[in-house]
């Protein structure tokens, strides 16, 4: 019997139909994580239906299988109904509330404030620096802020970053709220250890075993692989960043620095990783087939994609030009990307990350539960 709610969004109404079937077959449940949590419940409360969707990674191996899949009656489609029901929960649990129309034809929003980042940062720099700093040759330290100077690079990025991060923190904990109600195990230091390993090694895109059925019914680990490029990739800028952020507060070292010092090293392996990965995952997903898909979705996730492969490939092309005049316009339209992806960051497919990493951790106390 459905426990269907009137005032529930339709994805969840959907959720709640098709789990109820699929908690009857139980064909899937060697697939991914979705189904053995499916299966520890009778009945699907909200805070259920949101959980197991962004513990769903769209992997589509139940879609190639189900039997009751379309054109069956039943019109059992996992991936699709999940995939409307996460980009429903970064909307709900978005900070503040009135931001969250943003996932609201997400594609384009992004796309709009990429240009309006860019265009911020040439418009001010060109308005407020003499165009012969701009196009001149700059070396050694400080060269950088011979263009834009630091307060003018830093604290603006640094504020609009840190909002960011607040942000998510906000949206995570009103999903922890809406759904560890839900969850039938008990927080542990060993369940938290169990998620963010299951994050790291993205065990869930391995599928039954095989791989994901993705962009076809053919199991492959691509997407796998380059969403491991992704996200090392960016996980190493980050952590370059970081380290020349200690390197210039605490030791007075000031950038740029050498080719071989650790945080350029760092950015270059992470540039590296988030133009193989971005440029794999857009190429899966132009061939994807269409059918699991939540085809109005797709533009948010090839928008995020697209700023984070143009925000490598400016960083690593400033890298080699840096001491030539090309830096200073190089150094510009790299931060007007950066800037843009700090602001939709809370507003983007990022917040997936936030989301998935709780939903796993929900799983992993789940698992030892049992």
């Amino acid at each position: 019997m459905l426990l269907t709610d009137k005032a529930q969004p339709e994805p969840i109404g959907e959720a709640e139909r098709l789990m109820t079937i699929c908690n009857a077959c139980r064909y899937c449940e060697g697939f991914c994580a979705v189904f053995p949590a499916m299966e520890r419940r009778r009945f699907f409360a909200e805070g259920d239906l949101t959980y197991l969707a962004n513990l769903c990674h769209g992997c589509q191996g139940c879609y190639h299988v189900c039997q009751y899949a379309p054109p069956h009656e039943f019109d059992v489609n996992v991936p699709q109904t999940f995939s409307r029901a996460r980009a429903e929960s970064y909307e709900r649990f978005a900070w503040p509330g009135f931001l969250a129309k943003a996932f609201h034809r997400n594609g384009l929003i992004l796309s709009l404030l990429t240009a309006l980042g860019l265009a911020l940062v040439i418009g001010l720099t060109f308005g407020l620096q003499n165009p012969d700093v701009i196009f001149g040759s700059h070396s050694g330290e400080g060269a950088f802020y011979r263009v834009i100077p630091y307060e003018a690079m830093v604290w603006p990025f640094g504020l609009v970053f840190l909002f960011a991060i607040a942000a998510m923190i906000v949206g995570g904990v009103r999903y922890w709220r809406a759904t560890s109600g839900a969850v039938h195990g008990k927080l542990s230091p060993g369940a938290v250890l169990g998620g963010v390993w299951d994050t790291l090694t993205l065990k869930n895109l391995g599928g039954g075993g095989g791989g994901c059925t993705y962009p076809d019914e053919t199991f492959s680990y691509a997407r796998r692989t380059y969403h491991h490029f992704t996200f090392y990739g960016f996980m190493l800028c980050f952590a370059a960043t970081s380290v020349a952020t200690v390197y210039d507060h605490v030791f007075g070292w000031i950038a740029p620095y050498g080719y071989l010092s650790l945080p350029v090293v760092l950015g270059t392996l992470g540039g590296i990783g988030l133009l193989v990965g971005p440029a794999g995952l857009l190429a899966l997903k132009m061939r994807a087939e269409p059918a699991p898909q939540a085809r109005e979705l797709v533009g948010m996730d090839v928008a995020l994609l697209v700023l984070l492969f143009l925000i490598s490939l400016t960083g690593l092309v400033l890298l080699v030009f840096r001491e030539t005049s090309a830096m200073g316009l190089l150094l510009i339209v790299h931060l007007g990307f950066v800037l843009a992806l700090f602001v939709t960051l809370p507003y983007s497919k990022m917040v997936h990350g936030v989301y998935r990493l709780l939903a796993l951790i929900q799983d992993a106390a789940e698992r030892r539960a049992e």
